[in-house]
């Protein structure tokens, strides 16, 4: 009997430690495969394994049937059992699409035309809107285009972090009008007399001999600080359990610090924080109680999951219940983005930020931290809350971004800023948008609507189009000064309802490209290297020695921003390797 025992004994122990191996991959619902998506195993606990590059993933296991639940951004949560000694393709279902009661929002839109191409990435731990690049619009078709105006420009910093860890940036994380916000780009040195000023380029393009390049440069005119109505700022910062890393509460805390030194006596700050629960750190507080406001910050500490969705709703009610009529009502969430608790999706949080834009409090999104950050959930929030976006990488970035920039970042002009261009289908055989990139979500969902965004005190926004000309530069059929396209610009000025206009003629000037402002040349190499980061197919005869030699010959060596982007572009050439790469 005791023998007995012991061979059962021994049996059981066997069994526990028997190895299977799960092996597997996932995919949308195209069959396309679906890279960093989110897989647990009941038998592994909370332990989270990723998919592949092609969407495969092989588990260890001691269950012969196992627990497996697969979580991807816009896909619907899959939770089934499996049969580990078998080989299992798992198909992720889309997230449906936001209701017809309540539209989503484009950044870019061309009349009657809808973008057939479609794609999926995911990233390891950190989430990315997945978007799709504009492709050239036929003009005798689709001569009607508009896009929207914003003055993000988080994913310039984020790249940054990734290139300084010798990462290749996720290409749904390259936004490259927001790489040319970074740099504030004019050729117009006036400020402007009423609330913009506009002009246009016509040059050649260096990728592609046969096209040209139509830059469209707006400037907001500067605002006098010393005469602004008193501002009304929420800082929303996150203290949960993620936030417990140098680069992400200690950073924010140095940021905000940096932001109240700036603050007036007719200046209001209050503090909100979420990680456990949702607190008032901070009761409204004049900004002449410098000392109070920073005591108040430097006692943050992380703890605790992330409510952010309660918190949001606290922040704007404090906001609310300090609201200055006439004044400049904003609330500031600094966060990693990674919300666990309460309303979580994308979906969710931008409805909750639209409700509350009503009530004419802006919303600014700090993001900061990596391997979890959430870009998607960030970007979406601050588009939706009528406000703007940045990254923080840095101390440098946040003095940049709350100091330098402190009133591009906190004062706007205007509001619900966007372009409509009709071009002239006598001189453009067809455009191409770069960059103000659609999420696929918004191609898909038909209630879609143009977006417009906020611009801030003395920003300056640079776009370009790519076009292909019917006729030669010179061709007699070509009229200098022509109509290439007449640009609507439309916006209203903060607090009214009153859609503004302002017409734009953009003219068929056209100048060599060594002969254009050494900015635009600049601006055409950060293009080039956004373009190469994308991997997109229209920059396929450019190497990363191209956007070094034109960056360099054009860069002001007085200017680090410039420096330092020499610096990106070579090591990002070490990273992808120089040789032409065909896509």
């Amino acid at each position: 009997m005791k023998q007995t025992l012991i061979v059962f004994a021994l049996l059981l122990a066997k069994a526990s430690f028997s190895q299977y191996y799960l092996r597997g991959e996932v995919r949308d619902a195209l069959n396309q495969p679906l890279q960093g998506v989110k897989i647990n195993l009941f038998s592994k606990g909370q332990y989270p394994y990723y998919s592949g590059s092609s969407g495969a993933f092989g588990i260890p296991t001691s269950l012969k049937i196992d627990t497996i639940t697969i979580a991807a951004e816009g896909y619907e949560l899959l939770k089934t059992a499996v049969e580990t000694s078998k080989y299992a393709v798992f198909n992720l279902k889309p997230t449906e699409t936001i209701s017809n009661a309540s539209h989503v929002r484009l950044s870019s839109f061309t009349k009657d035309f809808l973008n057939p191409n479609k794609h999926y990435t995911n990233v390891q731990g950190e989430s990315y809107s997945n978007t799709i690049e504009n492709i050239f619009i036929e003009t005798k078709q689709f001569p009607e285009t508009g896009y929207a105006v914003n003055v993000d420009r988080a994913c310039y910093s984020n790249i940054r972090r990734f290139l300084n860890t010798r990462t290749k940036p996720p290409v749904d994380a390259v936004r490259i009008e927001e790489m040319l916000n970074y740099f504030n780009f004019s050729t117009e040195q006036t400020q402007p007399t009423s609330t913009f000023s506009a002009n246009t380029t016509l040059t050649s393009c260096p990728w592609n001999a046969e096209n040209q390049l139509l830059f469209i440069n707006l400037k907001a005119k500067k605002i006098n600080l010393d005469k602004t109505p008193p501002t009304n700022l929420v800082f929303l910062i996150d203290v949960s359990g993620s936030m417990d890393m140098p680069n992400r509460l200690p950073l924010v805390q140095s940021a905000f610090k940096l932001l109240v030194e700036n603050l007036r006596g007719k200046d209001t700050v209050s503090i909100v924080t979420y990680g456990g629960t949702v607190a008032i750190a901070l009761q409204p507080t004049s900004g002449n109680n410098k000392l109070t406001i920073i005591q108040a910050i430097e006692r943050l500490t992380p703890n605790g999951s992330t409510p952010g969705e309660s918190a949001i709703r606290v922040a704007y009610k404090v906001a609310k219940r300090t609201f200055i009529k006439g004044g400049n009502n904003r609330v500031i969430l600094a966060t990693d983005g990674d919300f666990n608790v309460g309303q979580t999706s994308e979906k969710d949080l931008e409805d909750l930020v639209n409700q509350e834009r009503k009530s004419g409090i802006y919303l600014t999104c700090l993001g900061v931290g990596m391997g979890n950050y959430k870009d998607s959930k960030l970007e979406a929030l601050a588009k939706k809350g009528n406000g703007n976006f940045a990254y923080i990488d840095n101390e440098k970035e946040a003095e940049k971004v709350l100091v330098e920039e402190f009133s591009q970042t906190l004062y706007n002009v205007a509001s619900d800023v966007y372009l409509n261009l009709t071009f002239n289908p006598d001189l453009v055989k067809e455009y191409r948008l770069i960059g103000f990139e659609n999420k696929l979500s918004t191609l898909e969902d038909t209630t879609g609507a143009l977006e417009g965004g906020e611009v801030g005190s003395g920003h300056r926004l640079l776009s370009v189009f790519e076009i292909t000309p019917w006729y030669k530069i010179d061709s007699p059929a070509i009229k200098p000064n022509e109509l290439l396209a007449k640009i609507n610009l439309n916006y209203q000025l903060p607090g009214e309802r009153e859609v503004m206009f302002q017409q734009i003629d953009a003219k068929n000037n056209f100048i060599p490209f060594t002969a254009t402002d050494s900015c635009l040349r600049f601006a055409t190499s950060v293009i080039m290297f956004g373009g190469l980061l994308k991997q997109s197919r229209y920059y396929k005869n450019v190497v990363w020695d191209d956007v070094y030699t034109l960056a360099s010959s054009s860069a002001n060596s007085s200017n680090q921003l410039h420096t330092e982007f020499l610096e990106m572009v070579q090591k990002a050439k070490k990273i992808y390797g120089n040789n032409k790469k065909k896509w």
